[in-house]
């Protein structure tokens, strides 16, 4: 009876593993057929549309960057007049309140919304709806604060609103500091992945692209209506990515509206971050799965896709139950070889070849961005991917116990940001006037 149960629970695995599998294929081969049809093909009343513009920028204890970001965003070349940036200093304990007031004194468009330590210091989503309440604009975009974004990022992002169905939108994100180690070269081909291929290709099939925080916004008035941002989520992101599809509107993913971001530069700040995305994402999970399922407003693919992108978070912890399983099975039942190797083959091929299709989006993107260098990291992914299998597995744990304990759990880990990216911007400054 108990290798009756072990083999189903293998079989269900199987059968998800490979959904992603086929899904991952169908995201890569997607951007590589279409490739080179993308191109720039905007209508006159997009270029002429010019809303008026709210930037949030949070901002806990970054004095080693908020002043690169702001000295970027006086730079901008979207009107002044119909700019408002809000830089909301989150009861910071260093000197990143006196830095920001020095540009809002030399710059009228700029304003600094301080928060004390009773106020403030409860994570990014408390922030920005503490800036929002000030905001002004009929769209509303947002910045982390180690961010260098182009200087007409604001006109592309913006120009997709000029549809009534986009709701929100996304640009992409791309490593500042990647040369500096191992670590942020890792990131910065986890982050060619993500955006080169599977943001593009969700775009283009018509699926969900993902707001992701920062180097992107939404309508004012649908913010609004949908409450702002869920101070109790930690992945405050993919909640409202859920709550605008939901409403009915869409999320566009515009590749061309580039932004540099700082990564972490050590394992220890890896985990941190990691960790809060994966808590958050299987909380985003709980909260609107149901919701998804019985949506009017989606379509039958946006609700495959939108699943699947809900229980990303608890694929390794999957793949490592996967294993548990084989063993198991090896250790209670002896049967023949042939019969033992059937058991172990969809494994196996997940293994090698559905665990590693995002690596192949990886690839794809890095061979798309002419990345041939960057290509020779790809194998040691493997190592990331199992660093990721223990992050989730405690994420869900701490998850468990929480809600078992009926105890709010969600405490905000920042992610610490040096400005070693500063190093970085000359060649960076030189990329983007080329692209203006």
């Amino acid at each position: 009876m108990i290798v009756e149960i072990l083999n189903l629970l293998l079989l269900l695995l199987t059968g998800l593993m490979i959904a992603y599998l086929i899904r991952h294929y169908i995201f890569t081969l997607t951007v590589l057929k279409n490739t080179r049809k993308h191109g720039k093909n905007e209508k006159a009343a997009a270029l002429n549309f010019k809303p008026t513009v709210s930037i949030l920028v949070p901002a806990h204890n970054e004095e080693n960057v908020i002043g690169r970001l702001l000295d970027r965003l006086t730079e901008l070349t979207y009107p002044e007049d119909k700019t408002q940036i809000i830089v909301i200093d989150d009861a910071s304990t260093d000197s990143t309140g006196e830095i920001t007031e020095k540009y809002a004194k030399n710059f009228n468009h700029i304003k600094v919304l301080h928060r004390n330590k009773k106020e403030g210091g409860r994570g990014k989503a408390a922030a920005l709806n503490a800036g929002l309440k000030h905001a002004t604009g009929e769209i509303i975009l947002c910045f982390d604060a180690d961010y260098y974004p182009q200087r007409d990022i604001v006109e592309k992002l913006t120009r997709e609103f000029i549809d009534p169905k986009v709701g929100a939108v996304q640009g992409r994100v791309t490593v500042l500091n990647e040369p500096q180690n191992i670590v942020t070269r890792f990131v910065a081909l986890e982050r060619i992945g993500g955006y080169r291929v599977d943001q593009k290709a969700r775009d283009y099939l018509g699926l969900i692209p993902q707001f992701g925080g920062t180097v992107g916004g939404f309508r004012r008035s649908l913010l609004e209506s949908l409450g702002g941002w869920d101070e109790f989520i930690l992945a405050e992101d993919t909640d409202l990515t859920f709550q605008v599809y939901l409403a009915g509107y869409k999320v566009r993913y515009v590749e061309d509206a580039e932004c540099y971001e700082e990564a972490v530069e050590n394992w220890r700040d890896y985990w941190k971050q990691r960790y809060r995305w994966a808590k958050g994402h299987m909380q985003t999970f709980f909260k609107h799965w149901l919701k998804v399922l019985k949506s009017k407003n989606l379509t039958l693919r946006e609700k495959a896709d939108g699943l699947l992108l809900l229980n990303v978070y608890f694929m390794p912890i999957l793949v490592l139950l996967s294993w548990i399983l084989i063993i198991s099975l090896f250790s209670i039942e002896q049967p023949q070889w042939s019969h033992n190797f059937l058991n172990i083959l969809p494994i196996m091929l997940y293994s090698s070849v559905g665990n590693f299709a995002p690596f192949f989006e990886i690839g794809i993107g890095a061979y798309l961005d002419g990345r041939t260098r960057a290509q020779w990291l790809i194998p040691l992914l493997i190592f990331t991917f199992l660093i990721n299998t223990f992050i989730c597995t405690k994420a869900l744990v701490d998850l468990t116990l929480s809600k078992i304990a009926r105890k709010n759990s969600n405490h905000w880990e920042k992610t610490n940001h040096s400005g070693n990216g500063n190093c970085y911007i000359t060649n960076i400054s030189k990329i983007s006037k080329d692209n203006v």
